[in-house]
């Protein structure tokens, strides 16, 4: 039990598995003291995040003390002025611009840091409202259906907190679908992956927001993420030639001494050599494979490749090269041809409607509204968001509902971005980078939401 002032909470559970900071998160919503303020009395003096619970000679029905001020709520007087701290607590969260913090419950940035760039995304927020798991027990296996409930409700959750939230259920289900983010060493769970989290949460929900009963979330996560990839794969020595098509949900930016600009290390990424054996030579041959995007989606999602393993070493290493990186992506000439042909229409009634935001004439006589692209920058991961051109924009997608190419450009805008801090590929920090509603960005090093500036992003150089 704990005593707090004059009040007392029995029966709290401590996990002795975990640090003591996930159990000052358990007292933070009980009590509404932060965690930085919370002192507790245990054995040897007061309790530290990092602290071995196995020293602290803990006992079934013990009692901690514990002090620290909760947050201080504002009360207004009865006939006066209407403060945001007297506001419910939905209409703090949009007062200030920003949805919540997320607590780092031990090495959990990289979670945080990609849970903070998918809550960018309305349209995955709103399948996830939509979501049941009637009549899936035969598709669906049951820890996939609890992590995107656990997403769902997390999500929820981020809206309607102005507290940090601690995402404890989450994480809990994360670790059971995906063992390898609960490794531990010397008792502390390590640094993972913000890119590989991101890879299998998105798989994840690609399989699980597949209604079998209506299509309103029919591959929903692929409508918003999925890129469709035509490849030409020639042998140099032989002269055959090929076609493949494959689906991803995330291009590469490859990093080299070249490399100075994301839009030329993606088409370094869009070009790859592999051995495979020639029907025609009857042995081991080198093809030379260059991809071209054969179809879009709404958000765009890019992976700066600077993690990679160092023979040398045996270890993993990061390329610490700067690359730079724009508000608006233009990706038209790294898509197909048959693409290309599609974008033509899109991109000439963008450019028009620009001309005519800025008093110039335009060759077309009426101006339809168009819809720019989105995207997510991940440098560990970018993701670029579309943002309609102005309020006739609905109009537009609705009359262009039946060909969702038609509604894409290959234009860009920028939405947020994922980045490493530190030189070790199993250390450092990750941070989230995210732009609101209301256009501006906040970064979110896990419960502290920090407004920054729109030219400051670009100034990270992908670092």
């Amino acid at each position: 039990s704990v005593k707090w002032q004059k009040e007392i909470f029995p029966s709290v559970e401590i996990d002795t598995s975990q640090p003591p900071l996930v159990f000052k998160c358990q007292l933070y919503g009980l009590t509404g003291v932060p965690p930085e303020r919370q002192k507790i009395m245990v054995k040897g003096g007061l309790l530290k995040d990092d602290a071995d619970w196995n020293t602290l000679g803990l006992k079934e029905g013990q009692r901690l003390m514990m002090m620290g001020t909760a947050d201080e709520i504002v009360m207004a007087p009865e006939n006066g002025p209407v403060f945001v701290e007297d506001l419910p607590e939905e209409e703090q969260v949009a007062s200030l611009g920003h949805t919540a913090g997320l607590f780092n419950l031990g090495n959990t940035c990289y979670m945080n840091s990609t849970i903070q760039c998918l809550h960018s995304v309305p349209e995955l927020k709103s399948a996830l409202q939509k979501y049941t798991y009637s009549g899936r027990s035969n598709d669906l296996d049951p820890s996939s259906h609890l992590l995107t409930v656990a997403a769902r409700d997390l999500f929820g959750e981020l809206d309607r907190s102005v507290r940090p939230v601690a995402p404890m259920q989450f994480w809990m289900v994360l670790r059971k679908k995906y063992p390898q983010f609960g490794q531990q060493h010397n008792g502390l769970f390590m640094q993972q992956d913000a890119e590989e989290c991101w890879t299998q949460l998105i798989y994840t929900l690609s399989q699980s927001l597949k209604s079998p009963e209506s299509r309103d979330n029919d591959e929903a996560v692929k409508q918003l993420f999925g890129i469709e990839l035509m490849s030409k794969v020639r042998c140099a020595e032989s002269g055959e030639e090929s076609l493949e098509t494959e689906s991803v949900f995330s291009l590469k930016c490859h990093i080299s001494q070249e490399v100075n600009h994301l839009h030329h290390g993606l088409k370094h990424g869009l070009k790859s050599e592999l051995e495979k054996v020639s029907p025609v030579l009857g042995r081991t041959a080198v093809y030379l494979k260059e991809s071209r995007i054969n179809s879009l989606p709404s958000y765009l999602t890019v992976q700066f490749v600077r993690f990679f393993w160092k023979r040398e070493s045996n270890q993993k290493a990061k390329i610490l090269r700067k690359v730079n990186y724009p508000l608006e992506l233009d990706i038209f000439d790294i898509c197909s041809d048959e693409l290309c042909e599609k974008l033509k229409d899109p991109r000439e009634m963008l450019r028009g409607q620009e001309s005519a935001k800025f008093g110039l004439k335009s060759k077309e006589k009426q101006i339809d509204s168009i819809d720019k692209s989105a995207g997510i920058l991940n440098t560990e991961v970018l993701n670029t968001n579309g943002s309609s051109s102005d309020s006739s924009a609905a109009e537009a997608k609705h009359a262009m509902d039946a060909d969702k190419v038609s509604q894409l450009t290959g234009i860009y805008d920028l939405v947020a971005v994922l980045t490493h801090k530190g030189r070790s590929a199993d250390s450092g920090h990750y941070v989230a980078w995210v732009k609101q509603e209301n256009g501006k960005w906040i970064e979110f090093d896990d419960e502290n939401p920090i407004p920054q500036r729109e030219e400051d992003i670009t100034k990270l150089s992908g670092g």
